[in-house]
């Protein structure tokens, strides 16, 4: 099996390594937290020092970083993957990022020899872990082929999109499914704890009809308790929202429903639920009036 490198070690990059070390891979990671690296290595993987050092031991690196910046840096920069990466190396980007950053990426990397796939995942970390989710692919179909056993051994479904780029343009839209349906979630919730139901019984039986959604099954029981400890940060979760509104115009295409819940996420930000789940979004909806202005106001 590949030497696996992950560049990134946070949540969703630490769900990541747990699957490749537990289906056999070695694993070898780096991560500006040094408590992420040694997290690593209790799993079993090897800690680096740098994204250098990855380079050096692995055949394929995986990116998983928070912000645009960051990943240009590890991927195109003086000291990134593309300049120490070896000859026929791959590089896999599966963090958040814009189509148009993917694209400069896939050019920069093959540039210098190197090969280059575009691999979004749609799921929370804490699917990642249990296997659940899709991990969607750009790049060069032969390329595919020989990376997708690793791919799969992460998710089970590694579905080849199209060129680098497109397959991220898929993770924008998924993730304005998230975006809509996290928000309707917290809505329905909302007017039944406002009805005075039984709030436990209500989510359970909305779950057994068409109401359902993955959104519903994942973040609806987060939104019962009031607790919302981070499967996606909401911070996070506000850049890939700005990424979805910026890659929708570059296209044309109208998302009078993701602007309203844009500004919903935006003022749970404000209140400083920022390190939170997104499903913390149901705070601000408590906070309303029948027809969205504050409970407070006259």
């Amino acid at each position: 099996m590949a030497t696996v490198g992950i560049v990134g070690l946070g949540l969703l990059g630490s769900a990541v390594a747990s699957r490749l070390v537990a289906g056999g891979h070695a694993v070898v990671g780096y991560d500006v937290v040094p408590d992420q690296v040694r997290a690593l290595e209790a799993l079993g993987g090897r800690g680096a020092g740098g994204v250098a050092e990855v380079a050096r031991a692995a055949e394929g690196v995986c990116v998983l970083l928070p912000s645009l910046a960051s990943v240009e840096e590890v991927v195109l920069g003086p000291q990134g993957l593309a300049a120490r990466g070896r000859p026929g190396q791959t590089v896999i980007q599966m963090s958040t990022i814009s189509p148009a950053l993917t694209e400069r990426l896939a050019r920069g990397v093959t540039a210098k020899g190197l090969e280059f796939l575009d691999c979004p995942i749609s799921g929370t970390s804490g699917m990642v872990a249990r296997g659940n989710g899709t991990i969607y692919v750009g790049g060069e179909r032969a390329v595919y082929e020989r990376w997708r056993p690793t791919l799969e051994s992460i998710l089970p479904r590694a579905v080849l999109i199209g060129r680098p780029g497109q397959a991220m343009f898929l993770k924008l839209i998924a993730n304005l499914l998230v975006a809509l349906n996290s928000a309707a979630a917290a809505e329905a919730l909302t007017m039944a704890k406002k009805a005075g139901l039984d709030l436990p019984l209500a989510f359970d039986t909305l779950a057994l009809g068409a109401a359902t959604s993955r959104m519903w099954e994942v973040r609806g029981p987060m939104m019962v308790k009031g607790e919302f400890p981070p499967q996606m940060k909401l911070d996070l979760f506000m850049k890939d929202l700005h990424l979805i509104q910026e890659a929708a115009r570059s296209v044309g295409a109208p998302l009078p429903l993701t602007d309203v819940a844009e500004r919903l996420y935006a003022a749970a930000m404000a209140a400083g639920h920022a390190g939170e789940d997104l499903s913390v979004v149901i705070t601000v909806l408590e906070s309303l009036g029948p027809r969205g202005t504050s409970s407070g106001s006259g």
